[in-house]
């Protein structure tokens, strides 16, 4: 089962990617524009253009996971850019767990298309 401790380090990449792209695509991505080892024991964060979708890529320590998560409907509240040309931004893994279950990271509110039921 895939589980992230408190010590995580979460690299988020500020650009849209192809999301047809899987293991060695989004590892290379990881390496050659976050420039951080994929193997490294980090999670990637990556999303599409529309913002429904992401991808995390993990190493941990025996093979490579990618976890993916696609909204019905919405947008994940995703990191801007604040200095210009920056390629990737850190999370801690509390902040991750916002994201992917629907807050917005700005002001600490639940999206309006989430619903938990």
């Amino acid at each position: 089962m895939l589980t992230f401790n408190g010590n995580l380090k979460v690299y988020v990449s500020l650009h849209p990617c192809d999301m047809r792209k899987s293991f060695n695509g989004l590892s290379e991505i990881a390496r050659q524009t976050i420039k951080v080892d994929p193997a490294s024991g980090a999670a990637f964060l990556f999303t599409n253009k529309r913002r429904n979708l992401i991808k995390i890529l993990y190493f941990d320590g025996t093979g490579y996971w990618v976890v993916a998560k696609r909204l019905e409907k919405g947008t994940f509240s995703w990191p801007k850019d604040i200095e210009e040309g920056r390629e990737k931004l850190i999370l801690k893994p509390t902040a991750l767990a916002m994201l992917t279950d629907g807050i917005d990271l700005r002001d600490g509110l639940k999206r309006p298309w989430y619903e938990s039921s």
